[in-house]
């Protein structure tokens, strides 16, 4: 009697059938795209459909149907990893090329005073409002937030207070901007008048919406937190306070700086409150407490809206210099979590 032995192995595709199978759905669907004049997007899109019908094609003729399926979601995925990042790679795009030809040391060290039609303008005056506007906001929203999320973790663990205060904040997640914008204009106006505008009823804006995010971020991090670093502290006699300020927020404060940056990067750039509580001007304002305040969003809302070609330049260029401001803050929580984050063993 012959031996018969099962192979537990079966045939491979090349690992460069991927680009293979790419480079011809590139070709093809070229034809049909020059045949009938369409544009990029389409080639691309065409391409695409075919290298996810061809490539799982061929491995199931030449591997197993497990191996077929396996290419086919791997290729969907990817797919759709490029529908999502690709509008992000454009916006950057457009906003860099469009707005380039705007930065220069003039644009960024003068204000709007005085500017008439397409004379020389600046963003200097929108770029000290929104800084000044966002550090009050931060300083105001940034202590309250981790001060309730350290009681939710640590002291409120299921009390009803707790519960009420997760269901507040949750509440306040929803909150929409302009409504935040009106309360902070009511608070202003019932203690200085109908008339008085001012850079700080901007920050309590912000700082409404900056709460809930600080809020929500700071307590998952000081749940992640393992218990028995805790249990460690208490069994040497360490007061909880002194446990919480030495070995909770120092071991979560990476998360808990990245959460911060999350919040100011989601309140930088709005537009509505701010227009209603701070106002505008055309000129620099470095008092918080006194006259009106123009922000960056609000600069970009109304160059856009004269509807010129200077306007429209100076409207890129400000987004522009928006964006390169949350880069930045981006960077700076990342270099500050990592140089504060504890030593690993």
């Amino acid at each position: 009697m012959s031996a018969t032995t099962a192979s537990l192995t079966h045939a491979r595709l090349p690992r460069w059938a991927p680009v293979l199978v790419a480079v011809m759905a590139l070709a093809v669907a070229g034809l049909p795209a020059m045949l009938r004049g369409w544009g990029p997007v389409a080639w691309v899109v065409l391409a695409v459909v075919l290298f996810l019908v061809g490539l799982p094609g061929w491995s199931l003729v030449v591997e197993n149907r497990r191996a077929a399926t396996d290419r086919l979601m791997t290729g969907l995925i990817w797919a759709a990893f490029g529908c999502a990042v690709m509008p992000l790679l454009w916006l950057v795009y457009v906003v860099v090329s469009t707005g380039a030809e705007a930065i220069n040391a003039d644009f960024l060290s003068y204000s709007m005073r005085g500017v008439i039609g397409d004379e020389q303008g600046g963003v200097y005056h929108a770029l000290i409002g929104t800084v000044l506007i966002t550090l009050a906001a931060t300083v105001i929203s940034v202590p309250i937030g981790v001060l309730t999320a350290i009681y939710l973790v640590e002291y409120g663990a299921k009390s009803r207070l707790a519960r009420w205060i997760t269901f507040l904040v949750d509440v306040m997640t929803g909150i929409p901007s302009i409504v935040a914008g009106l309360f902070a204009l009511a608070l202003v106006v019932l203690v200085f008048g109908p008339a008085f505008r001012m850079g700080l009823g901007g920050s309590i804006a912000l700082s409404l919406l900056m709460v809930p995010t600080v809020v929500r971020s700071s307590e998952e991090m000081f749940r992640l937190v393992p218990m028995d670093l805790r249990e460690a502290a208490y069994a040497l006699g360490v007061p909880k306070w002194r446990t919480i300020l030495k070995v909770v927020v120092p071991t979560s404060i990476g998360g808990v700086i990245t959460g911060v940056v999350l919040a100011i990067s989601r309140v930088i750039g709005e537009t509505a409150p701010l227009l209603v509580v701070a106002g505008a001007t055309d000129g620099v304002n470095f008092n918080l407490f006194d006259g009106r305040m123009t922000t960056l969003p609000v600069f970009i809302f109304s160059q856009y809206s004269l509807s010129t070609p200077a306007g429209y330049e100076r409207a890129w260029g400000g987004a522009l210099v928006l964006i390169v401001i949350v880069m930045v803050l981006n960077l700076i929580a990342r270099g500050l979590g990592k140089l504060l984050a504890p030593p690993k063993n």
